[in-house]
C-alpha cells in the first residue's frame, strides 16, 4: 500500500501543483472563503465524494473504504489566507489586492485534496473512514475549528483521531517534523483603556496622566511572566500596541492598550488572566485612573497525543526515511487545531517547503512567503498514508 501510494503521489504532483497555483492566486480572508470553498466543493464532486457545507464555507468530505465502522480518522486543512500584499515576482502570484496565501494555508489545502483523490482511487484497498475537513477562518478569532465542532463536524460519524499538517519554511522539502505533547501555545488578546484627565502638558499636577499610567502598567505586567510564572512553564505577554496622545503640549484623557498572552499549560494560562485583570485594575486606580480591560480568549494550545504522535512518526519515518524525520521544536505561535485536539486525540506535524539553493528561505506572514513545489507531492501523499494506515490511539492521560 506504501509503494502505491507513493506512486500516486508522484503521479498526480503536477495536477495539484496547478491546484495550488489556483489557490495562491485566489485567496480569501478569514470566514470570506467562499470561491475556495466552491472550489473545494467542484473538486469532491469530481471524485464523487460527498460532502457538507458547515460554518459557512467549511466543507466536511467522507470517503468511506472497507468495513467503514471499523475506524474512523479525520484529516484536516484549512483554506483561509492573510491581510498582506503579496512581493513575490511569480506567475501566480496573488490576483486579490492586499490578500495573500503567506502562512501556507492554499498548499494545505491541496494536500488534502491530494490525498482524497488517492484515498478515494485506493478505497476498495483499506478499511475505514476518513473524514475531510477543509476549515475556514484560522487565522482569525473565534477560530473556524471552534465553530465547525460547534455543528457537529466530530459527530456523524465520530473520528476516534485527527490530523493536521503545517507548512514549515525553516525545514527543508523533503523533511517532516513532529512532536509529542505540548507543540503549540494557546493565543489570548488583551485590550486595555487607560482614563485618565487630560490637560495642558505645562500643567501636570492639574491632570491624570494616562500616558505615565499606561508606561507604568506595561513594565508592571512583565511581572506576571518573570516573577508569577514557573520559569520551566513557557510564557509570553507582550504589549505590541500604544495609542494616545497626538501632539507635543496635550495630555490625552486616554491611552489605548493592545498585547498577546501565550501560555503551553491551560491551568495557568486562566490563572493569568485572573492575576493580569487584578495588577492592572490596581495600579491604576493606585494612580488615579480608570480601566476598562478586555481579555478576548483564543486559541487553546496544541497538545499532540503521545502515542499517535509515535505512531505518526513512524509512518513518516516509513514513508520519506528515518534521516529526513525531525523533532518539531516548542512554538509560542498559535493554531485552532487545538481546539480538536481537546476533544480527540490529535497530532499536528510539520512540512518542510524550505530549499535554500532555490532562495526559498522566507518565513510564513512575509510578503516573500512561498515553498518548493515538489513538498506537495510529499504532503498529499503523508496524509493518504495516515489515512490508511492509522490505528486509533487511546486518549493522553492528563493532557494539557
Amino acid at each position: 500500500m506504501l509503494q502505491k501510494i507513493k506512486a500516486l503521489a508522484q503521479q498526480y504532483a503536477p495536477e495539484f501543483v496547478e491546484i495550488r497555483h489556483h489557490l495562491h492566486a485566489h485567496p480569501e480572508l478569514s470566514y470570506q472563503e467562499f470561491e475556495t470553498s466552491k472550489f473545494v466543493q467542484e473538486k469532491l464532486n469530481g471524485l464523487k465524494i460527498p460532502f457538507e457545507i458547515k460554518a459557512t464555507t467549511g466543507v466536511i468530505g467522507l470517503i468511506k473504504g472497507k468495513n467503514p465502522e471499523k475506524r474512523i480518522i479525520a484529516l484536516r486543512a484549512d483554506m483561509d489566507a492573510l491581510p498582506i500584499k503579496e512581493e513575490n515576482n511569480i506567475s501566480y502570484k496573488s490576483k486579490n489586492e492586499g490578500v495573500m496565501h503567506a502562512c501556507g494555508h492554499d498548499v494545505h489545502t491541496t494536500c488534502l485534496l491530494g490525498a482524497a483523490k488517492i484515498l478515494n482511487e485506493l478505497k476498495e484497498e483499506w478499511e475505514g473512514t476518513v473524514k475531510l475537513i477543509f476549515q475556514p477562518g484560522e487565522e482569525k478569532n473565534p477560530g473556524g475549528a471552534s465553530l465547525l465542532i460547534k455543528e457537529g463536524v466530530l459527530k456523524d460519524p465520530e473520528p476516534a483521531s485527527i490530523f493536521g499538517l503545517h507548512v514549515h519554511p525553516g525545514l527543508a522539502v523533503g523533511k517532516m517534523s513532529f512532536r509529542a505533547g505540548k507543540v503549540m501555545a494557546s493565543a489570548d488578546e488583551i485590550y486595555i483603556t487607560v482614563k485618565g484627565k487630560g490637560g495642558h502638558a505645562a500643567a501636570p499636577h492639574l491632570c491624570i496622566d494616562p500616558i505615565l499610567i499606561a508606561s507604568h502598567l506595561i513594565i508592571a505586567l512583565q511581572q506576571i511572566a518573570s516573577r508569577h510564572n514557573n520559569p520551566h512553564n513557557p510564557t509570553v505577554l507582550s504589549i505590541t500596541s500604544f495609542q494616545g496622545g497626538a501632539t507635543t503640549n496635550v495630555i490625552p484623557n486616554e491611552v489605548k492598550l493592545k498585547g498577546t498572552f501565550r501560555a503551553m499549560n491551560e491551568t495557568w494560562r486562566f490563572k493569568a488572566h485572573d492575576l493580569i485583570k487584578k495588577m492592572a485594575t490596581d495600579l491604576v486606580h493606585s494612580m488615579g485612573g480608570e480601566i476598562d480591560l478586555l481579555i478576548d480568549v483564543g486559541y487553546p494550545s496544541v497538545y499532540n497525543n503521545e502515542e499517535l504522535n509515535g505512531i505518526a512518526r513512524l509512518m513518516a519515518e516509513e514513508f520519506v526515511g528515518t534521516g529526513n524525520v525531525e523533532e518539531t521544536e516548542p512554538r509560542m505561535g498559535a493554531e485552532d487545531f487545538g481546539y480538536y485536539s481537546q476533544q480527540i486525540p490529535g497530532c499536528f506535524f510539520r512540512l518542510g517547503v524550505m530549499n535554500e539553493k532555490k532562495g526559498i528561505t522566507s518565513g510564513v506572514h512575509t510578503p516573500t512567503f512561498n515553498i518548493d513545489e515538489s513538498a506537495i507531492e510529499t504532503g498529499m501523499g503523508m496524509m493518504a498514508w495516515l489515512g490508511v494506515g492509522l490505528c486509533p490511539p487511546k486518549r493522553s492521560e492528563g493532557g494539557n
